[in-house]
């Protein structure tokens, strides 16, 4: 469970994570922060929390974990604190999606993961090709919170593809 992950095994993994990040980032040209993605419903994922975060939220109605909701608000306090930007996607949107718009009858992980990832390319678009705005984590940031603690987005879908 969140606890779990936050106070016991969380805390046996940061040395060895944090020794891989450092060899990771030494050898990076310009390094300018991390992406993370996390499920908030899941047991040790949630609560092992960075710059910019793409976390998917539980759906109450496709729940497999009885505490899966209480993971979640627990996650958002550390969101709150400890990240810059953070991007929600909802489960359940996604399995309308995928239903109604893409046609599929039993969407699997899979479809759902493709449309998150076609979402994280499209954000960060602007970070991988050259422009005139947004061209960095830093200037995403200035551009797109008003406020420290308002960091929060929710990203839309636009020009969906089925996998395949």
């Amino acid at each position: 469970n969140w606890a779990k992950g936050h106070y016991t095994e969380g805390v046996e993994l940061v040395d060895s994570v944090l020794d891989v990040i450092r060899k990771e980032s030494e050898s990076c040209d310009c390094l300018q922060g991390f992406q993370l993605t996390q499920s908030l419903g899941g047991d040790t994922g949630s609560s092992m929390g960075i710059m910019m975060t793409f976390s998917i939220v539980p759906s109450p109605k496709d729940s497999d974990i009885v505490v899966e909701l209480y993971n979640a608000t627990l996650s958002v306090h550390q969101l709150v604190e400890n990240t810059d930007e953070t991007y929600c996607i909802d489960n359940e949107p996604l399995y309308d999606i995928c239903s109604r718009t893409l046609k599929l009858t039993t969407p699997t992980y899979g479809d759902l993961n493709h449309l998150v990832s076609a979402t994280i390319s499209d954000v960060t678009t602007c970070l991988r090709f050259p422009g005139q705005l947004n061209t960095n984590l830093r200037k995403l940031d200035v551009n797109m919170v008003p406020f420290p603690r308002l960091h929060f987005f929710m990203p839309g879908f636009l020009l969906l593809t089925s996998r395949g």
